[in-house]
């Protein structure tokens, strides 16, 4: 969350930002190498199916870790984002920290010098066997920092995807079927403008607008395009079709009134809570989302795959790292290790999550078992596409400007084009 995520944690993790959750924390022992304290950074909200699950995996830890305390502290996303060169490389590094993964954030880091390479401790522990090729994409980074092959220096315990997650209720209000195609997608929001009813929950200071964006140019891609804009197998072109097509329809959205101008300075908190409130029927984004609204909506609601194209924004979930300058490293792995448990991975996916080691027979929620249907279609068709910030350092902080300015109308789709091949170039490993 998307990369940019860009998750779903504003509400617990803006508030209390380095607030320490768990009793026992802070204190003299912060960063101790005794063996007694295991530091954890996450950003996951508590009642999403992550933050449920990882709860659950510290109660577990202490349990077969007698003496040893979890000192827990909650970021948030952005927080983590900024600040992660900075804080691993000083000594107050966690043990253990959750972190985006792609070329411009693990992947910087792992040609930093900042991670542990962690490949002998995959192998030893059998992570490498529970994860899927596609999913372990990005847990490898050759030395240029570039996802997909190389030693591992991350484990993602889940999978994550876009989808269209939708109000039933308002749909049935207003007369407007599910949508099957993109044609029928267009017209049921058409359907809403004249209603006076902006179809779209939108967030343009943060990931939400600019992969709506993406999402647009994924429809007219394919797997070579993604390569080549992610793993630099090829030139990127942002004159091409695909990015023409994303870019230009994007702006026609906004003035068509599918997203309101006013957009342009929320965040994807306020997108999801509007949509949680039912003032929007309609919002495109991410899996980490499921929990939430399974816990909070007080309506009817449903999600679908992205109609009209075989690939959406999407990948293993956020990684587990440790940094080099943890002091208690093998509490670190074990702590992993119980979150690819099959315990762990049941909960998971009984929350709401795409679990990467679960026992299928044991989801039993039917919305759940949907959730992790519809990623295996995706998986299966080679169809998930990453998210469109990971390419180079820095180019999350330039889709969130350069995308507010398609929505308040400031730039035209071919100088917002422009700007992103800029920015793109200039951060491409030279070889």
């Amino acid at each position: 969350m998307s990369t940019a995520r860009r998750r779903v944690v504003a509400t617990a993790a803006a508030v209390l930002g380095g607030t320490l959750l768990l009793a026992s924390c802070g204190g003299s022992d912060s960063g101790s190498s005794d063996g007694k304290t295991l530091r954890l950074w996450h950003y996951e909200a508590p009642d999403s199916a992550m933050g449920v699950a990882w709860n659950e995996a510290i109660k577990e830890f202490e349990r077969t870790h007698p003496g040893v305390r979890v000192e827990f502290e909650e970021k948030g996303f952005e927080q983590i984002q900024k600040t992660a060169p900075m804080v691993l490389n000083s000594g107050d590094a966690p043990d253990l920290m959750e972190y985006n993964k792609g070329n411009a954030t693990a992947g910087l880091l792992s040609r930093q010098g900042l991670l542990t390479d962690l490949t002998a401790e995959v192998t030893k522990r059998g992570w490498d066997k529970k994860i899927s090729a596609g999913v372990r994409t990005t847990s490898q980074y050759d030395t240029n920092g570039v996802m997909g092959s190389g030693n591992w220096y991350g484990v993602p315990n889940y999978a994550e995807y876009t989808m269209v997650f939708y109000n039933k209720d308002l749909f049935e209000k207003h007369g407007v079927e599910e949508p099957t195609t993109f044609d029928e997608l267009t017209a049921a929001m058409d359907t809403f403008v004249d209603k006076g009813v902006t179809p779209l929950a939108n967030a343009g200071a943060e990931y939400i607008a600019h992969q709506y964006l993406y999402q647009l140019a994924l429809s007219k891609a394919d797997r070579s395009w993604v390569d080549s804009y992610e793993l630099y197998k090829g030139r990127t072109d942002f004159r091409d079709a695909a990015w023409t097509y994303g870019a230009e329809t994007f702006a026609d959205w906004v003035k068509k009134g599918y997203i309101s101008e006013k957009s342009s300075s929320l965040k994807a908190e306020d997108a999801g809570v509007s949509f949680i409130q039912g003032k929007f029927p309609i919002l495109f984004s991410g899996s980490w989302w499921y929990g939430r609204f399974k816990a909070e909506n007080k309506f009817e609601w449903g999600t679908f795959l992205w109609p009209g194209s075989n690939m959406t924004l999407g990948s293993g979930g956020n990684l587990w790292v440790v940094p080099k300058g943890a002091k208690n490293k093998e509490l670190a792995y074990d702590f992993i290790d119980i979150t690819m448990s099959e315990k762990i991975q049941n909960l998971l996916g009984n929350k709401g999550a795409v679990p990467v080691a679960a026992d299928a027979s044991a989801i039993t929620d039917p919305q759940a078992k949907a959730l992790i249907d519809d990623f295996n279609t995706l998986a299966g068709r080679d169809g998930l596409a990453f998210y469109p910030d990971w390419p180079v350092p820095g180019f999350y902080d330039v889709l969130v400007a350069e995308t507010q300015k398609l929505i308040n109308g400031s730039a035209k789709p071919g100088e917002y084009l422009d700007a992103l091949q800029e920015a793109y170039d200039k951060g491409v490993p030279k070889t």
